[in-house]
C-alpha cells in the first residue's frame, strides 16, 4: 500500500443533499445551488495542499533490512510477523539489547500489518517516537512481533495468523493483544520489547506468560507513530524478562515528543536509579475487590495472596484496602471504549482535534482497507463497532461523556486509597493461560478475548501506572501480581515491584 494525492473532486447536488443529511439537514434547492459554487471555490485550496509536501519525523538510522517472515521452524510460538535488522546507535544504555515491537509500532521501510490480513503489504516511511529513541540508545530492532488482530483482545489467539503459544506450556496461548511481545521475550529470541496497552494488553501476556509488563503512567511515553484504539486510553510500554531491564527501557521512552496529544507536561526522572531491593521501604495496600472476581480461578488468587504474605515476611508492610468503585471500572471502560474504538476507526486510526502529528500514510491505507475489506474484521472489533457506533448515534454520546467523567471518579477512589500506601496489589489476571483450542465458537471467541479485563482495563482509562510481576504458579501456570501507583510515579511501582522481585520465589 502507498499513498498517493486524493485528486479532489467537487460534489455533486446529490452528494451536497446526502453529506447535509448526515447530519440531519434538509436542504433547499437554493441552498444546494449556492452551496455548489461556493465548494468549488473552496476546493480550489486544497489542491495547493496536495502540491505542498507533508511534514513528517525525519527518519534516523536509515541502513534497514526490512526482514522476513520466519516459518514455523524458526519461529515455533508464531511470535513473529517480521524478522529484520535496523541498528542504532554504537553505544548507549540499550546498547547491545535486540528490542521486538509489536506490529503496531512504525519502523520506516519495514512492513506493518497491525496482525490483520487487511494491511498485508503496508510499509510506513515514518518511525515511531519510541523507535527513534531505542535506535539512539543503542538498541537493534530486531523482529516485528506478532499481536491480536488490530489489539482488540486479550486471548492472544485471534492473530491473522493463528494462536501465538505460550513460551512456558505451549498447549495454552500467551495473552494478548502484544502476544508476540511476551512470547519473543519468552524464548529469548529479543532481549526485550515493546507491547501497546487499551484494556490489559502488556500485562496479561507478562502475567500468563511468566514475564514483567509495565503500563506506564498514561501519556508519559508518546504513543506518536503507532496505531492506537483510543487516544484516551492508548499505552505503550515494555515487556521484559526483569524489572530492571523494564526501567531501562522506560528510561529511554519516556518523555514529552511534542507530537502526540495524549501529553501534557510529563515529569520523568531517572528509574534505574529509583530502583529498592528493601521490602522495608515498600507499603502494599491490597485491594479486596481484586479478587474473587466472576471469573477468578482460586488458585490464582491464592498464589498472589500467599506471594504477599512472603513478600511481608521479607519486611514489606502490608495491609487490606477496599475500593468498592473498582467493581465498577470494568463497566466504565467498556462504555468508553466501545464509542471512542468506533470514532478511531471513523477516524482513519489517526483521529482528530489534537495538536501534533497525523500520519497522512495510515490513514489513506487504513481508510482505503476498511472500505475494501471491513468484513475481514475481527469479530470483537466488528461487534464494538457495532455497539459502539449504536451506543453513539442513538444515546448521543451520554454514556460515553457519563462513563469519561466517572473514570474521573474512579481515579480519586485510586488516588486516595494510595494516600496511605505506596502501591495497591491485585492479581493481574483472575485467571492463567487459556488452553489452546482452534474450535472455538464466535461467541467462545469474544468471550474468551474479553474475560481477563477486571484488574487491568479500569487502570487504562484512570492512567495509573501498573506492572504485573510473576508471582508464582497454580497448576504448573505462570500466575501474575499486579502492582499500581499514583500517576507519573513509576519509579515507586518499578521499586516495589524490583523489591519484590528480589525476594519472593515465583518460578
Amino acid at each position: 500500500m502507498s499513498e498517493s494525492p486524493p485528486n479532489v473532486q467537487p460534489l455533486t447536488p446529490e452528494e451536497i443533499r446526502e453529506y447535509a443529511a448526515h447530519h440531519h439537514i434538509d436542504l433547499a434547492d437554493s441552498e444546494v445551488e449556492d452551496f455548489e459554487a461556493v465548494i468549488a471555490e473552496t476546493l480550489a485550496g486544497y489542491e495547493r495542499l496536495d502540491e505542498l509536501p507533508d511534514y513528517r519525523p525525519r527518519v534516523e538510522y536509515t541502513d534497514r533490512d526490512p526482514g522476513y517472515k520466519p516459518g514455523p521452524d524458526e519461529d515455533p510460538l508464531n511470535a513473529f510477523v517480521t524478522k529484520c535488522e535496523v541498528r542504532g546507535a554504537d553505544d548507549g544504555p540499550l546498547a547491545d539489547y535486540d528490542v521486538g515491537l509489536k506490529d503496531n509500532v512504525n519502523v520506516a521501510g519495514v512492513e506493518l500489518t497491525l496482525g490483520s490480513k487487511l494491511f498485508e503489504g503496508y510499509v510506513p516511511s515514518t518511525d515511531a517516537t519510541i523507535v527513534t529513541r531505542l535506535l539512539e540508545a543503542g538498541a537493534t530492532i530486531t523482529g516485528k512481533l506478532n499481536m491480536e488482530d488490530m489489539a482488540f483482545s486479550g486471548s492472544g489467539e485471534l492473530s491473522a495468523t493463528g494462536p501465538v503459544l505460550n513460551p512456558v506450556d505451549s498447549d495454552h496461548i500467551a495473552g494478548g493483544s502484544s502476544s508476540g511481545s511476551a512470547a519473543a521475550v519468552g524464548t529469548g529470541d529479543v532481549d526485550v520489547a515493546i507491547g501497546g496497552d487499551q484494556g490489559g494488553s502488556i500485562r496479561i501476556p507478562a502475567a500468563w506468560s511468566g514475564l514483567v509488563g509495565h503500563k506506564p503512567t498514561h501519556g508519559l511515553v508518546p504513543y506518536t507513530g503507532i496505531a492506537g484504539l483510543g487516544r484516551s486510553f492508548d499505552h505503550a510500554g515494555p515487556i521484559c524478562s526483569t524489572v530492571e531491564d523494564c526501567a531501562r527501557v522506560l528510561d529511554v521512552i519516556a518523555g514529552e515528543d511534542g507530537l502526540d496529544p495524549r501529553q501534557g507536561a510529563v515529569p520523568t526522572t531517572e528509574y534505574p536509579e529509583a530502583l529498592s531491593d528493601d521490602p522495608s521501604d515498600v507499603t502494599i495496600g491490597v485491594v479486596t475487590e481484586g479478587f474473587d472476581r466472576e471469573t477468578s480461578e482460586a488458585g490464582v488468587d491464592d498464589t498472589v495472596r500467599d506471594a504477599i504474605a512472603a513478600f511481608e515476611d521479607a519486611g514489606a508492610t502490608v495491609q487490606e484496602v477496599s475500593i468498592p468503585m473498582h467493581l465498577d471500572g470494568l463497566t466504565i471502560w467498556n462504555a468508553i471504549a466501545l464509542e471512542e474504538t468506533a470514532a478511531t476507526v471513523n477516524g482513519e486510526c489517526v483521529g482528530h482535534y489534537g495538536k501534533g502529528f497525523y500520519d497522512t500514510q495510515l490513514a489513506d491505507a487504513f481508510g482505503r482497507a476498511r472500505r475494501a475489506q471491513a468484513d475481514d474484521y475481527l469479530t470483537t472489533l466488528k461487534f464494538t463497532l457495532v455497539l459502539g457506533q449504536y451506543m453513539a448515534d442513538e444515546y448521543r454520546g451520554r454514556y460515553y461523556a457519563k462513563a469519561q467523567n466517572l473514570s474521573r471518579k474512579l481515579a480519586a477512589e485510586y488516588d486516595d486509597a494510595l494516600a496511605d500506601v505506596d502501591v495497591l496489589a491485585m492479581p493481574t489476571t483472575p485467571q492463567t493461560a487459556h488452553e489452546v483450542d482452534r474450535t472455538i465458537s464466535r461467541l467462545e471467541a469474544i468471550e474468551r478475548a474479553l474475560n481477563m479485563l477486571h484488574n487491568t482495563a479500569p487502570f487504562d482509562v484512570t492512567g495509573h501506572p501498573a506492572v504485573s510481576v510473576p508471582a508464582g504458579r497454580s497448576d504448573g501456570l505462570p500466575v501474575g501480581l499486579m502492582l499500581v501507583g499514583e500517576r507519573f510515579d513509576d519509579a515507586t511501582v518499578l521499586s516495589s515491584a524490583h523489591a519484590f522481585e528480589q525476594h519472593v520465589e515465583s518460578s
